[in-house]
């Protein structure tokens, strides 16, 4: 639904479908914190169910900002790097799941998550003037790029054991 009103704009006069689509971002947002914390609280976690709450964040995140760019609300670039580290922590997850362990998910990753939502939303609800060269939600893009970089080296630095030891077993 959230891509649906952000590529609507492209065709309508209608910019508060932005303001609607913020709305879900922030709902959306809003209950993967509370659904984790619930989660954790009440020791119910489970590599399948950490594995479906952050394969549908990042497939969320991503098809949010193709939608962005497609608006031109976004940059490739900063598409494609967060794109990337989402992937490549997936697989991280997936390597280490093998043993049946749980990446829990670090507070740099959830700094991660809550920069990007911010991106989301900003880019969304641009404010009318530029700050210099730019919108102030194409510096905070950036910024969370940068954030999603190094969070995303956290993860890896963490688990490299983990995916060595995986890596070296034969296939099959």
């Amino acid at each position: 639904m959230i891509i649906a009103l952000v590529l609507a704009t492209e065709h309508t006069d209608l910019e508060n479908l932005f303001g609607f689509a913020v709305i879900l971002v922030v709902c959306a947002g809003l209950s993967d914190f509370f659904d984790g914390y619930i989660a954790r609280k009440q020791g119910i976690t489970s590599i399948v169910g950490a594995f479906w709450d952050t394969t549908a964040d990042k497939i969320l995140v991503s098809g949010v900002l193709i939608a962005l760019v497609s608006v031109d609300r976004a940059s490739v670039w900063v598409t494609f790097i967060i794109m990337t580290r989402e992937f490549v922590v997936m697989a991280v997850r997936s390597v280490v799941a093998i043993d049946g362990k749980v990446v829990p998910a670090s507070w740099a990753g959830k700094a991660k998550a809550v920069m990007q939502f911010i991106a989301l939303g900003l880019a969304m609800m641009r404010l009318p003037d530029q700050w210099g060269p730019f919108y102030l939600d194409e510096y905070w893009m950036w910024i969370t790029a940068a954030v999603t970089i190094a969070s995303g080296w956290d993860y890896i630095a963490r688990f490299r054991d983990a995916v060595r030891q995986a890596g070296g077993r034969p296939a099959g």
